[in-house]
């Protein structure tokens, strides 16, 4: 029933996150016009996380739910070290039950996550 899913990353510099996305992080992306890029990403999963506060973002008249989006790696000290490379900062490492975690700062000021998992992934379930 379905064919994939469209994260939608919200901004307040889309060009210059937009640029950050294809030359930093190397996504592959194509140009669906004046543009706006739509890029390719890695396999995907995701958790339902108990809401803490007001999080949504309206949407073509709706309020949708908030999400945030981390980058999964095999090996965190490393993905850090290829950013660091192209000069970019990442925040502290830290440990939690479920991986280790820090975040990317995007140009806008905005930041996404990136942790190496320490749970099972879902990347190879069966789809239904």
């Amino acid at each position: 029933m379905f064919t994939g899913a469209h994260l939608l990353v919200y901004s307040k510099n889309p060009e210059a996150d937009r640029a950050f996305f294809r030359d930093v992080l190397g996504f592959p992306s194509l140009d669906a016009g004046g543009g706006w890029l739509i890029f390719a990403m890695p396999p995907a999963e995701a958790g339902i996380h108990p809401l803490e506060g007001e999080f949504s973002q309206k949407h073509a008249g709706y309020d949708m739910l908030g999400a945030v989006l981390h980058l999964m790696c095999d090996d965190l000290d490393a993905a850090i070290a290829s950013l660091k490379a192209k000069s970019v900062s990442c925040t502290v490492i830290q440990d939690a039950e479920w991986g280790k975690a820090s975040t990317i700062p995007l140009p806008s000021g905005g930041q996404i996550g990136l942790y190496q998992p320490a749970h099972p992934t879902a990347f190879d379930l069966p789809r239904k």
